[in-house]
């Protein structure tokens, strides 16, 4: 409608006194509004502009500080605005929450689409690739440095986050039993690697490798093993770990997937990066490779130190069989390949004829599963090496 069109004054019915924008000066006008039910419009009249907005295309606007005035807009229109000071008008308006019409929702959703390919191509592709390479360059003592502080990240977590974490088990006689052990089991190796062995004080059946040849165990495992085969079975796992470097790997793509995830959905701070990496490691779910080698490079271990491989059979028979009760070591143990064909790799392991020697005397075996109870610790104390 031109205004040639409009009529020269406001007819009977209501008119409201508002402002508007016209989308180009960013100052109100002072304007006049009323409805032209004839035409099904809300005509808008200042000194210079004469306009009709539809009422069926009127919207209003949600997100104002100021809710007793009534903001309006055009359905199709980003700038202009009618503001006006109560909310008289409202009832005559009859669409005015109604959702603008989503257009080329086809490119929206080949966009969207696209956006969750290139973040699972990021976070499964290029981030293990980047993570395998940068694990090689990692100088041994920055490694080492990296299992040590998600060690007490880990601490922290497992004891509710106390001043002190989860105590290390610190009994004299049991940590000369498992270095025993430990021993037994690197003796194998013609390039044994620099182990830190700690036992800590916490139920949870589990037992896992850090970095920088970090290997932790959990008093709850030593407590469902029924024999020290069991426990240096679980060892020589974990050992086949820190030889592959599975743990930095693992540590650099969850730590890269995290912060990808964190600039997408959220400014991680680095200790929650922290604290999701050691909840991570915690719960180490290998790719089915890692967990295939590190049994292979178990049975092979045990075997040249006269433990029958199994012991790693028998181990994972037992904790399949108390099922859901346990949350650690079956979680751990179970991610890839299936359990049931590892019990039969563990058995096939087994050379024909194989005669085991004594890993541990009665007494020894005794004081591993009282280290706990002899004496804890809250120092970040490992077991020594040999």
């Amino acid at each position: 409608m031109s205004s040639a069109d409009f009529p020269r004054r406001a007819p009977n019915n209501q008119t409201y006194i508002a402002r508007f924008l016209d989308g180009i000066v960013p100052v109100p006008i002072r304007a006049e509004v009323w409805i032209d039910r004839q035409q099904n419009a809300l005509i808008i009249r200042t000194e210079e502009v004469d306009e009709s907005w539809p009422m069926r295309d009127i919207r209003k606007l949600q997100d104002q500080a100021d809710k007793t005035r009534l903001v309006l807009r055009l359905r199709d229109d980003p700038l202009r605005r009618l503001i006006l000071p109560d909310h008289q008008l409202y009832p005559d308006l009859p669409h005015p929450n109604r959702r603008a019409p989503v257009t080329q929702r086809g490119k929206l959703l080949t966009w969207a689409a696209a956006a969750v390919a290139s973040v699972a191509l990021i976070v499964f592709v290029l981030v293990p690739v980047m993570a395998n390479q940068l694990a090689e360059f990692i100088p041994p003592e920055g490694e080492h440095a990296l299992g040590e502080v998600t060690l007490e990240q880990i601490r922290g977590v497992l004891g509710n986050n106390s001043a002190t974490g989860v105590q290390f088990c610190e009994g004299d006689n049991g940590k000369a039993a498992l270095t025993m052990m430990q021993n037994r089991l690197v003796d194998t190796l013609e390039a044994p690697p620099d182990l830190t062995v700690y036992v800590l004080d916490h139920p949870m059946v589990n037992a896992f490798a850090l970095p920088g040849g970090h290997i932790v165990l959990f008093r709850g495992l030593i407590d469902k093993a029924e024999s020290p085969e069991e426990v240096a079975a679980v060892f020589a796992h974990e050992i086949g770990h820190v030889v592959s470097r599975d743990p930095t790997r693992h540590a650099l793509r969850s730590a890269g997937s995290i912060g990808v995830l964190g600039l997408l959905f959220g400014d991680f701070a680095g200790g929650a990066v922290m604290l999701l990496l050691a909840e991570q490691l915690i719960e180490a779910q290998y790719a089915q490779g890692a967990e295939a080698q590190a049994d292979i490079f178990a049975h092979d271990m045990l075997q040249k130190a006269g433990i029958s491989p199994d012991a790693l059979a028998v181990m994972f028979e037992r904790f399949r069989s108390l099922g859901g009760e346990v949350s650690g070591i079956e979680e751990h143990f179970v991610s890839h390949p299936a359990l049931g064909d590892r019990i039969e790799q563990a058995r096939d392991a087994v050379p024909s004829g194989f005669v085991p020697r004594p890993l541990l005397s009665t007494s020894q075996w005794s004081a591993l599963q009282s280290i706990c109870t002899d004496r804890r610790s809250h120092s970040l104390s490992p077991l020594n090496a040999k």
